[in-house]
Parts: structure tokens; C-alpha cells; sequence
């Protein structure tokens, strides 16, 4: 894992009501357009997050910006109990159609409905970019975690080959849309999402962030050659 200093603290332009909207709409065949356009590899990335939790039979985890539950079931599988939750109702709905075993609960990543230190570990996967307050969102999900917790953050970011950065970049705004026409149910809302990518920080700015949130040894590693980095951190 790479250490990190601190970075400028930044946020995206959205409302929480359009997200959830946005991801209503696309909910229906969300799982199977993410897999169509990651060519297949969320299925590493997610099994890298529950890895990088070192999580233990009996620990409670919160998986926030759950969407369908495809991560929460995931994460069980290492013996926890593991909660999603997720502001959007049509991707919840979907999840517990498909997952009825899988706890899946509404709510707002700025205002989590658990108790302080409720939680051994906390994680949020491809979904933190689509919070309106970036660092608010973090000292959220460090209150409800217990001191000494773990925090992991799968998310979006930047390749480190510069050529490799480059054809990743044409992909993103150029075909992704096109491949999400073929298989998304609402295709419009994956441009904003590859808009959302290309305009999120690096490895660095996020652990930045991270930090800033008051969470410490802040640290990541790059999955897909940087595609997407996991953010590790520990609850003071």
C-alpha cells in the first residue's frame, strides 16, 4: 500500500435526489451493466475490498452505497454481518428481489441511521463520487465505526501508465456510452457517470480526503493498473 500526505479538500456538484433518481432508473440491469462495461472485473474488485477489510465470522460491517447488495453479499461471505445501505429504492428493491437474504436498508450516506461505533468496519464501493459532501460522508462512516475499525474505499481512479491512461480515458467517454446502450436500461445516465469518473481526484487527492475526514494511516493500492485504487484507513 502507498502512504499518503494530506490534499485539498473538493466536491462534485450533485444532489442526492437526482443520484437517487438517476440510479433508480438504471437499476433494473445495473449488475449486468457494470459487469459488461468493467469487462468482468467488479467481480475482483469487489472480492479485493472484502480481502483488504480482513474481516472475521462475528464482526458487523456497513457496506454504504450498496445499490442492489451485490457487494453486501460479498462481504458475508466471510462470516460477518453485513448490512447495505443505499439511498436509491429502485436499486434496493432489485437487490432484495434477487438477494432476499441480504439485510438492505434506505438511507443517507451524510446521515446514517446506527449508533456511534456500531460498526467493526465500514466500506463504500464505486459510490463515494456521487456523495454531495465528500468529507462529510467520511466522518459519517467514522462515527459509526468503532475505534481501531477499518475503513475501505473501493473507488474510480486515475491509471498510473500514461498510455494506458490515455486509451482508459477514450473508453470511458467515448465507448462506454455506447456499450451501456446495448445493455443499461437508461444508457443518458452512464454518461454522467464517465463524466463523474474523469472529474474525480487521483489516488492521492481521495487519501487526501480520507484524511481530512479524521480517519489515519491512510493508504492504497491500484487495482487494473489504477482503474480503480482501494483506500484503506483505520478508525482513531
Amino acid at each position: 500500500m502507498t502512504r499518503t500526505p494530506t490534499g485539498p479538500r473538493a466536491s462534485l456538484d450533485k444532489q442526492p435526489h437526482e443520484v437517487a433518481a438517476m440510479f433508480d432508473q438504471v437499476a433494473s440491469r445495473y449488475d449486468l451493466t457494470n459487469t459488461v462495461i468493467s469487462f468482468g472485473q467488479d467481480r475482483g474488485w469487489r472480492r479485493a475490498t472484502r480481502a483488504a477489510l480482513g474481516l472475521r465470522a462475528g464482526q458487523r460491517v456497513l457496506d454504504v452505497g450498496a445499490g442492489t447488495g451485490v457487494s453486501t453479499a460479498e462481504l458475508a461471505t466471510s462470516g460477518a454481518y453485513a448490512v447495505g445501505l443505499d439511498l436509491s429504492i429502485g436499486m434496493l428493491r432489485a437487490g432484495r428481489r434477487v438477494r432476499p437474504e441480504v439485510p438492505l436498508l434506505a438511507g443517507d450516506a451524510l446521515r446514517l441511521p446506527f449508533p456511534d461505533a456500531a460498526f467493526d468496519a465500514v466500506t463504500i464501493s464505486l459510490a463515494l463520487r456521487n456523495v454531495v459532501d465528500t468529507e462529510a460522508a467520511l466522518r459519517e462512516m467514522a462515527r459509526v465505526t468503532r475505534p481501531g475499525g477499518r475503513l475501505v474505499v473501493c473507488e474510480f481512479s486515475t491509471p498510473t501508465n500514461p498510455v494506458f491512461r490515455t486509451v482508459y480515458l477514450s473508453y470511458l467517454m467515448r465507448s462506454l456510452p455506447s456499450v451501456a446502450r446495448a445493455v443499461a436500461s437508461n444508457p443518458d445516465a452512464y454518461v454522467y457517470l464517465a463524466e463523474s469518473i474523469r472529474a474525480w481526484p487521483d489516488q492521492a487527492g481521495l487519501a487526501g480526503r480520507i484524511a481530512a475526514a479524521g480517519w489515519e494511516r491512510v493508504a492504497w493500492r491500484n487495482l487494473t493498473g489504477g482503474v480503480v485504487a482501494l483506500h484503506r484507513a483505520v478508525r482513531s
